[in-house]
């Protein structure tokens, strides 16, 4: 792994991609997004402050959980600009997204359990499917597949 000198401030996005294990059409997409962001150059190139490297670690970390990127981008716009998220930011915003996470886990264990209720039905219209229609809200009403609301007919609303 490339060492960057102490003195050096600034990264290029190769110097960032190499330490941070990012590609650089990550970091890129990273900056699109406003997760991290850099200076241009006279010559119009980027150039990252080291603390991008902490903010691109926790990015990915968060991600690697299954925290949205609109989430993370929150989570770091509520830090000052130019200093990285330390273990306190981490455990603050982490016990934060538990429940989140708790949720999803919850969800795909659900979908998990009751995977094969669905497979070969076809409709997926079944009272305990977990896959389209969580909550089955027209399943009481309607057989077969129903994802919107059926419009009613003249004759129907004549009768």
């Amino acid at each position: 792994m490339p060492q960057i000198p102490e003195k050096i401030h600034e990264l290029t996005v190769g110097q960032l991609a190499a330490r941070s294990g990012a590609a650089v059409s990550a970091l890129h997409f990273y900056e699109s997004k406003g997760l991290i962001s850099s200076r241009r150059t006279a010559g119009n190139q980027r150039r990252y402050s080291r603390d991008a490297l902490r903010r691109v670690a926790f990015v990915r970390a968060a991600q690697r959980v299954g925290i949205p990127l609109a989430t993370i981008r929150d989570a770091l716009a509520e830090l000052p600009e130019g200093r990285t998220p330390d273990r306190e930011d981490w455990a603050r915003l982490s016990a934060a997204w538990r429940s989140e996470l708790d949720e999803r886990i919850k969800q795909l264990s659900r979908l998990r359990d009751h995977l094969t209720d669905c497979i070969g039905c076809g409709c997926l219209s079944l009272q305990t499917c977990v896959l389209s229609n969580p909550d089955d809200v027209f399943g009481d009403r309607l057989t077969g597949s129903r994802l919107l609301p059926e419009r009613r007919s003249a004759k129907t609303e004549r009768a």
